[in-house]
């Protein structure tokens, strides 16, 4: 029996590995078979697979069409209940700990739970934190929250504590698709050291510097999405720095 994608996630954690996830819109699929023959040759960890909104297809299809290019686990990351698919390997069941919207704190989560448990998803419950990083990004207008001050580590290392002391089994620090400022290593590094459950950090990474900063600050999974759409030959570089280590 293969073993599922949270008990890997740990595996690599207790051997102080670290991964890099893809985060794969749906939308935008351009350049989708070039990126997948990258992500095999640089040994991706990962692909999410998610967006804000659901403009072209299903999931499903998405999902077929990434199964035919590669064995990379799929893990979804949605942006609404209509983003659920069987297909995938697991869900990240997101509940936004950063904001005070009580539908994405549980409301959704309860029209969705008979969903997600016929679906027979592995879900991997997931305190997701939205941190400042410069002009209004489109997770920030579509959660409808106000993003955690982006240097206030020591605010957003007490959100982390509670999702982790709540049972969550990740925790998940977000700039914002596109953000045009990251999460600072330090807020990482805040993070960290009160958590035992795995990090994963993304929004605004472009370079395999970056990923090797998130890395060291104390990253588990570090995620990679926008600049991989026009750049697909960067997976090379940004995979060879979270493996690393």
């Amino acid at each position: 029996m293969s073993r599922s994608v949270y008990d890997s996630i740990l595996q690599k954690k207790r051997s102080g590995k670290k991964s890099l996830a893809v985060l794969i819109d749906p939308d935008k699929t351009g350049t989708l078979a070039e990126l997948l023959d990258h992500c095999n040759a640089a040994n991706v960890d990962l692909l999410l697979l998610g967006g804000s909104l659901l403009l072209n297809g299903n999931p499903d299809e998405s999902i077929a069409s990434i199964r035919a290019k590669t064995k990379i686990p799929i893990v979804l990351f949605p942006g609404s209940v209509m983003q659920l698919s069987p297909a995938a390997d697991a869900l990240l069941l997101l509940s936004v700990i950063s904001g005070r919207n009580a539908d994405l704190l549980i409301g959704k989560h309860v029209t969705a739970a008979p969903l997600i448990r016929r679906s027979g998803l592995e879900v991997l419950p997931t305190g997701y934190m939205l941190i400042e990083s410069g002009p209004l990004t489109t997770a920030a207008y579509m959660s409808n929250t106000t993003p955690l001050p982006r240097h206030k580590d020591e605010i957003a290392a007490c959100t982390a504590l509670a999702g982790e002391q709540l049972g969550l089994k990740l925790i998940y620090l977000e700039a914002g698709s596109g953000a045009e400022l990251p999460v600072t290593a330090s807020m990482i590094s805040a993070v960290r050291s009160t958590l035992s459950i795995p990090l994963i950090t993304g929004g605004g990474v472009r370079t395999a510097e970056k990923v090797f900063e998130n890395c060291r600050a104390g990253a588990d999974i570090v995620v990679a999405g926008n600049v991989l759409e026009q750049q697909p030959e960067l997976v090379k570089a940004m995979a060879e720095a979270a493996h690393s280590f």
